[in-house]
């Protein structure tokens, strides 16, 4: 009997492949929502994107063409139909599986975040919460002005220089180094050696890449890397920064000055819930939300600045109301009070429009249709079907927010109508997975926002040039060096 070659074999297999997928697409319930061809059968045209930073122009680009469903892999449908909120993430709907990656720095440190079944992460959630209210977060109040005023000192070191400077880089240190004070009553360290402390700017960028890609081959990536032993060596991507939040956590722990901070409230839940809390859980939600809180929080004041400069007069309006506050005895001393930064309406929907039209978190938060499948607007999902909505596509749609919706405009928020908008503004996310540490991100840019306006100017050094960005799992923009003048 004649044998078939080596590479009749392969060629055998590979047309076999090439049958299977054409017979899935022909059976999938899915065949006929548009999207890219690619993504018909293949998860590859959405990695692609994630790797180039541009699926959230790509997602508004085929939502624009195709309507509120496009197709994005195989099994996922990104959905931007205005029911898709309420349908999808106020559901008690389970999370798609790309969230399993998630537990940093191995599968061993689960999160809420990494947590799937909707249950079982309200449970977790709840041993965690105390950390993240907002009264516990402003009893650390004064400890975070003493960094924002490191972080002045800095701006008026560049404005008495006269130098050009990136204003992004110093946005990033700020807010390493709140967080670092919210969670561990110590600061990184970045402000006071005006430095990328281990390089933990330049390799997040490297881990947002990754965080983004590899939840879609969550095995490979345990057999890899995110495993015991790639943790005891402390190998990137995901050890450098377990190990950086180990260095502080030991610090705080050995602190006997510090704070009633978010690790004692999480301590304590190890005391109130023995068995049920480990000190490797603390270890976990300490490292996820030092991840998470730092790039969103410089992403966010960075788009309040850059996209204040470039309306005609939105500054200028802040910087009046200001003015007419502290006649009245408010937003006084060298950091403004986060309850007097409350007292300035149109500063706070100045930086709910920052929020709106640059969002911080361009990846879609997938959810899988349960049994009995889905209904959204007219189209009916089966059961299993992996259904995301993007913050950054829902945010930007014109079919919500009219024909200037990508544009920075904070007077929709004092329009008529606002208040029906309220429901589409999801810069955290909505329902059970919402982002836990929002508070510390809104503490943090009420505060900077309110004080930058009052006390100083910026402009770029190319007023015409369009800010450099990437988007991964978080945004990062780039490259807009500023100058500075310090009003008197």
């Amino acid at each position: 009997m004649a044998t078939l070659s080596l590479a009749t074999l392969s060629w055998l297999l590979v047309l076999t492949q090439l049958l299977v997928l054409l017979v899935s697409w022909l059976v999938s319930p899915l065949r006929d929502i548009p999207g890219p061809a690619l993504a018909s059968f293949s998860r590859l045209w959405h990695i692609i994107h994630i790797v180039r930073g541009d699926q959230n122009v790509e997602l508004d680009a085929l939502h624009d063409k195709h309507g509120p469903f496009v197709r994005i892999a195989p099994d996922e449908v990104s959905v931007s139909h205005p029911e898709g909120i309420k349908k999808i993430l106020l559901a008690p709907l389970h999370k798609g599986y790309w969230y399993k990656a998630l537990a940093i720095p191995d599968y061993r440190f689960q999160t809420p975040m990494s947590t799937t079944d909707p249950k079982k992460k309200n449970e977790m959630s709840r041993h965690f919460a105390a950390g993240y209210t907002l009264s516990n977060l402003l009893q650390n109040e004064e400890a975070v002005d003493s960094t924002v005023r490191m972080f002045l000192s800095h701006l008026d070191g560049f404005a008495e220089s006269g130098k050009a400077f990136e204003l992004d880089r110093y946005f990033t240190f700020l807010a390493f180094d709140v967080v670092g004070e919210m969670l561990f009553s110590k600061q990184f360290g970045f402000l006071k050696q005006n430095r990328d402390v281990g390089s933990a700017i330049q390799n997040g960028i490297v881990l947002s890449v990754y965080a983004s890609v590899i939840g879609f081959f969550r095995l490979a990536h345990v057999a890899l890397l995110g495993n015991p032993l790639m943790t005891w060596l402390g190998l990137l991507p995901m050890g450098h920064l377990y190990d950086t939040i180990v260095r502080a956590l030991d610090e705080r722990l050995d602190n006997r000055d510090s704070r009633f901070d978010a690790v004692a409230h999480w301590f304590r839940a190890i005391e109130r819930n023995p068995g049920k809390v480990k000190e490797r859980d603390v270890y976990a939600i300490a490292t996820g939300t030092v991840g998470a809180g730092s790039d969103t929080v410089s992403c966010a004041l960075q788009s309040f600045v850059y996209h204040m400069n470039r309306h005609p007069n939105a500054w200028q309006r802040v910087r009046e109301e200001m003015d007419e506050v502290t006649k009245t005895g408010i937003c006084h001393g060298q950091v403004i009070s986060f309850a007097d930064a409350l007292k300035l309406p149109f500063l706070q929907v100045c930086i709910k429009e920052a929020l709106r039209v640059f969002a911080p978190v361009p990846m879609g938060l997938p959810r899988v249709a349960s049994e009995g499948g889905l209904t959204v607007g007219d189209r009916h999902f089966p059961a299993g079907t992996i259904l995301s909505i993007n913050p950054w596509v829902m945010m930007r749609d014109k079919e919500i927010w009219g024909p200037d919706a990508r544009e920075f405009n904070p007077d929709r928020w004092l329009s008529d109508n606002a208040s029906s908008l309220d429901k589409y503004f999801m810069p955290w996310g909505q329902g059970y997975n919402s982002c836990p540490g929002q508070h510390v991100a809104k503490i943090e840019l009420s505060k900077v926002a309110a004080t930058l306006v009052r006390d100083y100017s910026f402009r770029q050094v190319d007023p015409n040039q369009v800010w450099q960005w990437k988007a991964c799992f978080t945004m990062v923009p780039h490259s807009w060096p500023c100058y500075i003048e310090k009003r008197t």
